[in-house]
């Protein structure tokens, strides 16, 4: 187990949330919903993007991706600014034992894969455990 791995499934996780947030906002596109409650739910759903950029950055950072490449589809211009301000995340993944990498990552795994598969469409990939065999990778 890699904190990539980790970190993979973890981002596999926020991308559910997201998902079954904007199923639930379709869902409630009729109802009497106060605006405040619309802007509300539509900043949460901004938030879990937020999160989920992070822990994609994350993700590739931990695969060695270089950090030019990151600062580039960003859209940023200084390499070393972006590096800085992910270096601490980095680290605390880095800094996880074997242990609680497995433990972490155990959790849920099974899960997310039988909600793919309940979701997914017929243009999806047609993998039945996605987030299940990042198990395998390590």
């Amino acid at each position: 187990m890699t904190p990539e791995i980790l970190a993979r499934i973890t981002l596999a996780r926020a991308e559910r949330d997201l998902s079954d947030r904007a199923r639930a906002a379709v869902g409630t596109a009729a109802a009497a919903v106060s605006p405040t409650e619309r802007i509300r739910a539509a900043r949460r759903s901004r938030q879990l993007v937020n999160e989920i950029v992070d822990l994609t950055v994350l993700v590739a950072a931990l695969a060695g991706t270089p950090w030019e490449e990151i600062a580039q589809s960003l859209s940023r211009r200084d390499p070393g600014t972006v590096e800085a301000e992910y270096a601490d995340a980095v680290a605390a993944w880095k800094a996880m034992s074997r242990e609680e990498l497995v433990a972490a990552a155990a959790v849920g795994a099974q899960g997310l894969d039988a909600w793919y598969v309940r979701h997914r469409e017929d243009y999806d990939p047609a993998e039945e455990n996605p987030v299940a065999d990042l198990l395998n990778l390590d």
